[in-house]
């Protein structure tokens, strides 16, 4: 627990530095004109803003995801309606669409909502982005009429936001269904820590991850088992490098050089070091299997000196 701790502090200072710095120098932007009105609920007339310095104490310390992906502002409106429970719509402004992105498929799990970019709708809470934001809006209640104004006010809200912006590019790189790639499962990752809260590695950052890296894991069905990929880009192929020994020495120190390993419950782990990139298959059910999605990956990876990515 206490390591756990350490790692998140970590977190923690080193982005509310950058945040406080760039608040400071104030380059946080108002937000866009939000909607006062959805379905017959009225915004209350109160606005509530939270910078990097009082976010946890709004989300009862609950803030290391957005802390993770470059939280700039936040801002909440709840809206009232006689005789029925009030909505409440939070906006994060974070660093850039990717971290965006990066906030919604964290936790994304329900069926899309048609809103923004990408949105879910389950639990009477409605989750969506669109360029830098990313917005929850949910209810005190349940019914089809509060779902309708959920929807309703995702819908002006995102209307609100003039400009949409890029996944991740490194998206394109991940193989499809083909290969078993299960629906919806594919994270943007900023931190180890984020990392091992999807797919537990280890409690050291054996790979080295850090605001200067970008993670994808997603999750596939191979012959009815599960199996992850792993895809880091570094800034450089000297980190990759160095992150590519670490993690062969810490994960599969009994490799004997090479890039695979059956692991204790007689499934297959591969790594493999390319360009920038470490590519990494958890939990193969066959070695083909593993060196199929390695490939997938590679032949994608190649693809981008043809204009493939």
């Amino acid at each position: 627990m206490k390591l756990w701790t350490c790692l998140l502090v970590t977190i923690w200072m080193f982005t509310g530095t950058v945040m406080a710095m760039e608040e400071a120098n104030g380059k946080m932007k108002p937000e866009r004109s939000l909607p006062s009105e959805a379905a017959g609920w009225k915004w209350d007339g109160r606005e509530e803003r939270h910078d990097s310095r009082t976010l946890f104490a709004y989300m009862d310390g609950a803030a290391e995801l957005y802390l993770a992906y470059g939280f700039r502002n936040l801002t909440v409106r709840r809206y009232e309606r006689p005789g029925r429970p009030a909505l409440t719509m939070e906006l994060y402004q974070l660093a850039t669409s990717e971290d965006a992105y990066g906030v919604f498929t964290f936790e994304r799990q329900d069926e899309p909502a048609g809103i923004g970019q990408g949105s879910e709708f389950g639990g009477g809470m409605l989750r969506f982005w669109k360029g830098r934001y990313f917005s929850a809006v949910y209810a005190e209640g349940e019914g089809a009429e509060i779902e309708a104004a959920l929807l309703a006010m995702g819908r002006l809200t995102a209307d609100a936001i003039p400009r949409t912006g890029p996944e991740p590019k490194w998206i394109a790189f991940i193989p499809g269904r083909d290969l078993g790639l299960v629906e919806r499962s594919v994270r943007f990752l900023r931190s180890h820590v984020l990392l091992n809260q999807r797919f537990f590695i280890a409690h050291q950052n054996i790979l080295n991850m850090n605001h200067n890296t970008e993670a994808l894991l997603a999750q596939y069905l191979r012959e009815n088992q599960k199996t992850h990929l792993l895809l880091i880009r570094y800034p450089d192929g000297k980190a990759a490098d160095e992150a590519y020994r670490s993690f062969m020495k810490a994960y599969l120190p009994d490799a004997g050089g090479k890039d695979r390993s059956k692991t204790e419950d007689r499934r297959w782990t591969m790594a493999r070091k390319k360009t920038e990139f470490i590519l990494i298959v958890f939990g193969a059910p066959t070695e083909a299997d593993a060196e199929a999605l390695i490939k997938a990956v590679e032949e994608k990876l190649d693809g981008r000196g043809r204009g493939g990515g």
